[in-house]
């Protein structure tokens, strides 16, 4: 019988603390707002960013469990990398017309 991986990665509890790593990281321009106008963002940015950084590190965590560890640090690197190009293309449209 095979025997099953322990660790948080491989426990569905794994998407509860994603969650809350992406409320926390979306209160800094929260915050940021009630203190300056440089950042102006609404509902939809929220919203939009919320989806991204959840639905990467779920992408990630869900690729992750299919893989051999050593190949984990690529897998990470490409969710990352994948990130940061949606990123770039919604804020200003590095290499399209979807941004800014």
């Amino acid at each position: 019988m095979k025997e099953e991986p322990t660790g948080l990665m491989f426990q569905n509890s794994v998407f509860v603390w994603i969650a809350l790593a992406t409320g926390a990281i979306l209160l800094i321009p929260l915050i940021a707002m009630q203190f300056t106008s440089e950042v102006n963002w609404d509902e939809t940015d929220f919203f939009i960013m919320g989806s991204l950084l959840f639905g990467m590190a779920s992408l990630f965590v869900l690729a992750a469990r299919t893989v051999s560890p050593r190949h984990r640090p690529f897998i990470g690197g490409m969710c990352v990398a994948l990130f940061l190009y949606i990123w770039a293309e919604l804020a200003v449209g590095v290499f399209t017309n979807l941004g800014g």
